[in-house]
């Protein structure tokens, strides 16, 4: 009888494990709908597969001027912008916020705050800002060498930060895959 209880106590133990498996899966394989910058609505399986890029998604930004390709796997999308600040490197103003600009963020549709995963970082800069960094007139973070640039066109220079992965979260690999495919196109599509 002893035995009887415990093979129904290791059924049981299983049946939950396996009943919290599914669980799992069915929310990592719902479909999360967000909206992006454009007002469109990308729906995502969830997929976390970095080279699914059968359907690539693109991000237009019709602001500063440029489309940005993802792979499949990042439908669902979102945007979150913020201001980078340029400190003044010599001068009477030396230490101080003398110049700002936008940041944009595009994040992976499976971020969350308890999971953030690795944002794809895209600075924007007009062009006389930029000269103005490349000869120091200002910084915008503590690397010893100024952004990347990914693109400009006849207003803006776009720009990737210095240290945009120094922490290493999750999909930081995807991101740089990404970004290896040389992915944002500069266009002269302004509103």
């Amino acid at each position: 009888m002893k035995r009887f209880g415990f093979y129904l106590l290791i059924l049981i133990l299983g049946l939950g494990v396996l009943t919290a498996g599914c669980a799992n899966n069915d929310q990592m394989n719902g479909t999360n709908q967000e909206t992006n910058q454009t007002g469109q609505t990308n729906g995502s399986n969830g997929s976390n597969e970095a080279n699914e890029d059968n359907n690539p998604v693109i991000y237009q930004n019709t602001v500063y001027g440029f489309n940005f390709t993802l792979p499949d796997s990042w439908k669902g999308y979102s945007i979150v912008t913020e201001q980078w600040e340029g400190i003044a490197v010599d001068g009477p103003q030396s230490g101080q916020v003398i110049e700002t600009g936008q940041l944009i963020r595009i994040r992976h549709p499976l971020w969350n705050p308890e999971q953030p995963r690795q944002d794809v970082l895209i600075m924007i800069f007009t062009l006389n800002q930029w000269t103005d960094l490349l000869n120091e007139k200002f910084s915008v973070g503590a690397a010893p060498m100024p952004p990347s640039e990914l693109g400009r066109n006849s207003r803006y220079v776009l720009a990737l930060p210095a240290r945009y992965n120094y922490a290493f979260p999750e999909g930081f690999e995807e991101v740089e895959d990404i970004l290896a495919n040389s992915p944002l196109e500069a266009t002269e599509n302004f509103k």
